[in-house]
């Protein structure tokens, strides 16, 4: 939706938007470790706008994806996390230059289609075998990075880049990823600032959001602890696809 229309949303109805959106992220992020963005961004968007939408995540996100950070740091494969976030680091300032310049709708249609062709691998049966490439660590890291800075999807090629590899277990997911965005998070938030995606108004309106995306991922953390890997591969691929599904720009 293009920012002024947006703007003509009743106020109630935006903050019911975003409260809900922020709701149903948290359970996604807390069962699977990734995916808030992908429920998050698409239906803000359509309230307050893409580049307000990632800036809310962003003030929404931080303080659990700090703490989330810290608690799985034990658990993380360290030589995995470091080259990825290497990898983002260097992208992540192109994907905010684009998200402050390319068409809305243009970027939606990017993004949903990056989504299906990694989900349609994951479904195929693709899967690699031993310890992931550098080269393919820092590629990955990269379109993290990428993904993050113009659309707040940066889960995405992580969380593919982990359910495809036959040697991770569901608990070794989730940690490496909360891991990584517990770090990746202070590099982004430099990112936004600068490029002006970050702002005082953005902190304002992320304020009372804290209350049901915490709740959301307390939720959604017990539920993980209920599932087995099975169910976990089977609810990561229902977020993916149901990102496709909000990321297209139909409405």
């Amino acid at each position: 939706m293009p920012p002024a229309l947006a703007a003509l949303l009743p106020l109630d109805a935006r903050a019911a938007t975003l409260f809900l959106a922020a709701l149903v992220g948290g359970l996604v992020r807390g069962f699977t470790g990734f995916g808030f963005a992908m429920v998050f961004v698409p239906i803000a968007a359509a309230a307050v706008g893409p580049a307000a939408a990632v800036g809310l995540i962003w003030v929404v996100d931080a303080p659990f994806s700090l703490w989330f950070g810290a608690r799985s740091a034990r658990r993380a494969t360290w030589g995995e996390v470091i080259p990825l976030l290497v990898g983002s680091t260097l992208l992540l300032p192109v994907g905010a230059w684009l998200l402050t310049r390319l068409d809305p709708g243009v970027t939606r249609w990017i993004t949903a289609g990056a989504i299906l062709l990694a989900l349609a691998a994951l479904v195929s049966g693709w899967r690699y075998r031993g310890v992931p490439s550098l080269p393919l660590s820092l590629a990955t890291g990269g379109a993290s990075g990428l993904a993050s800075g113009f659309a707040a999807l940066g889960g995405m090629p992580l969380a593919v880049f982990w359910l495809a590899s036959q040697r991770a277990s569901a608990g070794q997911v989730r940690g490496n990823l909360m891991a990584y965005f517990g770090l990746s998070t202070l590099v982004s938030g430099v990112v936004f600032t600068a490029t002006g995606v970050l702002s005082g108004p953005r902190f304002a309106e992320a304020l009372p959001l804290l209350l049901p995306y915490g709740l959301g991922l307390a939720v959604g953390s017990h539920g993980f602890r209920l599932a087995s890997d099975r169910v976990f591969r089977a609810v990561a691929y229902t977020v993916i696809l149901l990102a496709v599904c909000l990321a297209l720009p139909l409405r």
